[in-house]
């Protein structure tokens, strides 16, 4: 809606891993150069790639992959809730084998057959498993043993887990600590810091197509950054609502009053940081604080109906004018059309008039030289 009046070609803050979109802060620079060593070396360990929800995890997996060589084939899975033969079902099908009626043991005879071809024509098989926190020490044991096939010189299949910090807890069991002796790239994706924060708003609004799109008021970043605690993902949420915010009421000025609003907003309707039942008892200032944001609230709801109804508004009337413009241009084309018509009758009447008359007069000539 409001890409148009910012001057985006793109939305900057949508909720999607696009890799065009990915912010080289540090610690993103690290894990990309940490996962493209683990795939280009030959070590043939496991690659770990953690982070909480929403840093960007998704986004650096994705921008690996686009730059894979053409001699490297992956798999990747997302469903990591799943039984032992469901998952090497889910890894053959992404691979593009077979997989139905085929009991486990078939499956991994046609999953090592697979590596054992793709190894003679010279590619290297990649598996990634995102949302690996998901996986039971018993999965993850099963992963394992895929990781035991190999030739004389090369493992035939790496594997890359990503996932949540819990997986680094998992790992820690000592029961995994063969799967932990077979790590040998591990990197870990923190929050951005406050001065992070503010290059990665401006790095979106610079791809989506503006990089001066709006301004932000003294204290409005660091609001911004308070709430979100540096994760990316509810720094998109947050200034995807400033934005619309802004374009509701018209305005190019991100004020700190907005940003607390919205913050307002979002953690009363979602609670991203809330763990705890908040204090049954409330004080009369509270009280009155609540109904005068409610009140700003409502303000701020009304006028962003008010414009929407007024685009809502200007979008018949375009609509209304240019089926009006377009009727006006079929009507002359059709009374043109008519006279051209007529014009073309006029001259097929004059010409048949010449010839009567150049027949006449030919047939009175002869008639004379008859004569003489």
């Amino acid at each position: 809606m409001y890409k148009a009046f910012f001057g985006f070609q793109s939305n900057p803050f949508r909720l999607l891993p696009d890799p065009e979109f990915l912010f080289p802060s540090r610690i993103h620079q690290k894990a990309l150069t940490y996962l493209h060593y683990g795939i280009d070396s030959d070590s043939g360990g496991f690659i770990l790639f953690t982070g909480e929800v929403g840093t960007g995890k998704t986004t650096v997996v994705r921008s690996v992959m686009k730059e894979l060589k053409k001699d490297i084939v992956f798999a990747r899975i997302n469903n990591t809730r799943l039984t032992s033969i469901e998952l090497i079902s889910l890894i053959n099908d992404d691979f593009g084998l077979e997989v139905a009626g085929k009991d486990k043991t078939q499956l991994l005879h046609d999953l090592t057959a697979f590596l054992i071809e793709q190894y003679t024509r010279g590619n290297k098989v990649i598996l990634i498993i995102d949302e690996a926190q998901n996986l039971t020490p018993e999965l993850l044991e099963e992963i394992r043993l895929l990781s035991n096939l190999e030739s004389d010189k090369a493992k035939l299949l790496q594997i890359i887990l990503v996932g949540q910090p819990e997986l680094r807890d998992i790992l820690s069991r000592p029961e995994l600590r063969s799967f932990r002796q077979r790590t040998t790239v591990s990197c870990h994706i923190y929050p951005l810091t406050r001065e992070e924060t503010e290059h990665y708003i401006f790095h979106r609004l610079e791809v989506a197509g503006n990089r001066t799109a709006v301004d932000f008021e003294d204290g409005a970043i660091d609001a911004i950054h308070d709430f979100a605690r540096g994760i990316p993902r509810l720094i998109n949420i947050v200034c995807d609502f400033l934005l619309l915010a802004a374009f509701t009421e018209q305005t190019k000025e991100i004020s700190l009053i907005m940003v607390r609003e919205v913050i307002q907003d979002l953690e009363r309707e979602n609670r991203y940081w809330q763990n705890h039942a908040s204090d049954p008892a409330t004080s009369a200032s509270d009280e009155v604080d609540e109904q005068r944001r409610d009140a700003r609230r409502d303000a701020h709801y009304q006028r962003k109906n008010d414009v929407i109804a007024n685009v809502s508004a200007a979008e018949k009337l375009l609509d209304f004018t240019a089926y009006k413009h377009r009727v006006e241009l079929e009507n002359k084309y059709v009374a043109m059309d008519k006279k051209l018509n007529e014009m073309v009758r006029m001259m097929q009447d004059i010409e048949g008039r010449l010839k009567m008359e150049v027949a006449d007069i030919s047939a009175k000539k002869g008639e004379q030289m008859k004569s003489e």
